[in-house]
């Protein structure tokens, strides 16, 4: 049994002999990127320039950062932050603390931060100490406040890191690439199998809201650009009039309510119930928030990225969505699942030139596009058989991702295990 010593630090105890405690900033050089602004304007798809790594680039269980999708030219280089191969970068914001290697040379947003000029310490070491539980504590003490979270530059230096003598890292390494091997080899293929049902729950979504649920039958050309051909008795409307746009104000003992797109429009006391997310309730110009009633669609900020939502609640919500309240009789259940429907969205986003992150749509977008208006009796048999038929896709989707929360923290337990010298190589 190997010997330990204590390690001076409260909460991380006893240590092997001869391993040190050291902070990161004292053996690392720390950078955070930068990104050119306006981004679209440096952006390129030229192989010729520079690597321009975002998050997007990343693959889920991976150690290394091996290509880019998008490219920067010349003029942005000095805008951001070039880092050369081989060094370590950790996305600060979104999922924060998620380490990368970069066996490429490019450019980095200011979503990441950059390691470099390793002292004591391998980078790969580096990289296994990152994902393990005990960077993990720190990380959650270097966030800022804020509806998004991000870790704070100032503090990443104080990351308190361990470190063997470089000959223990590197069997430490190799032991460690050997044991994660296969669970990356599962993790990979589990989620693999999640993206492919949910290519199914997509495609029978498109079939259903596109085509009925009755078998063949006789089909008529659409005269609608975004799709072909219809069922012959269903019939094209303009979205204006089968959706008015809702300015109906708030009424005394309306909840506040909140659309996302995992969770549809809920109170934001549930929300924050569901997600662990802290919610600020509104106290002030609640008078220019907008009534919802059940059955009311809501265009939320991301909708061009699918979050049109159908409310089942009453309640209010904030006056920068948009309240759709639907001035025909139609089966809510089946617009809700068009509304879902990637030839749908597809078409919604060709109402616009250009589609910013995060951009606004709004009702003029929305009634751009015409929608199916199936007869009433069909639309809630498709509603029904998409209810019933996505949910059990779901089931298979969820027994999946829990099967990767198991594995990553199988994984995990085992990295925390080395890089903390709990047990021995």
């Amino acid at each position: 049994m190997r010997k330990m010593k204590d390690s001076g630090i409260e909460w991380i105890r006893e240590i092997p002999e001869g391993w040190e405690v050291a902070k990161l900033k004292n053996i690392v050089s720390i950078v955070r990127g930068g990104s050119p602004r306006p981004i679209e304007a440096y952006m390129s798809d030229n192989d010729n320039d520079v690597n321009w790594i975002r998050i997007s680039d990343t693959e889920k269980g991976s150690k290394y950062i091996t290509h880019t999708s998008r490219k920067l030219i010349a003029s942005g280089i000095s805008k951001s932050r070039f880092i050369k191969r081989g060094s370590l970068i950790l996305t600060n914001s979104m999922s924060f603390g998620e380490p990368y290697i970069l066996d490429i040379d490019g450019c980095i947003h200011d979503g990441w931060v950059a390691f470099s000029d390793f002292k004591k310490i391998d980078k790969e070491f580096l990289y296994y100490f990152l994902t393990s539980p005990l960077a993990k504590i720190q990380f959650e003490q270097q966030v800022d406040g804020g509806v998004v979270k991000n870790l704070n530059i100032d503090k990443i230096g104080d990351t308190v890191i361990l470190l063997p003598s470089l000959i223990d890292q590197n069997k430490i390494i190799v032991h460690l690439d050997s044991l994660t091997s296969e669970t990356n080899s599962l993790l990979s293929k589990t989620i693999t199998s999640i993206e492919e049902y949910k290519k199914l729950k997509q495609a029978v979504i498109t079939q259903a809201v596109t085509k009925g649920v009755r078998g063949e039958r006789e089909m008529k050309d659409s005269g609608v650009e975004w799709i072909k051909e219809l069922p012959s008795d269903w019939g094209i409307i303009p979205s204006k009039y089968l959706f008015k746009n809702s300015d109906t104000k708030k009424i005394n003992g309306d909840e506040q309510l909140t659309a996302s797109q995992q969770h549809g429009i809920i109170t934001q006391k549930y929300y924050t119930e569901l997600t662990g997310s802290k919610v600020v309730l509104a106290n002030k110009g609640l008078d220019d928030w907008k009534h919802v009633e059940p059955f009311d669609f809501i265009i939320s900020l991301r909708s061009f990225q699918g979050g049109l939502e159908m409310s089942e609640t009453t309640g209010c919500i904030t006056w920068h969505y948009i309240v759709l309240k639907p001035c025909r009789q139609i089966y809510s259940y089946y617009y809700k699942w068009l509304f879902k429907s990637e030839i749908y969205i597809r078409a919604l986003q060709r109402t616009c030139n250009f589609i910013r992150d995060g951009q606004d749509l709004r009702y003029s977008n929305f009634v751009q596009v015409p929608l199916f208006e199936p007869p009433l009796e069909e639309q809630k048999g498709i509603a029904d058989y998409l209810n019933g038929k996505c949910a059990e896709i779901d089931k298979l989707i969820a027994k999946k991702e829990q099967l990767v929360k198991e594995l990553e923290g199988y994984k995990k337990s085992l990295i925390y295990e080395f890089v903390t010298g709990k047990r021995e190589v």
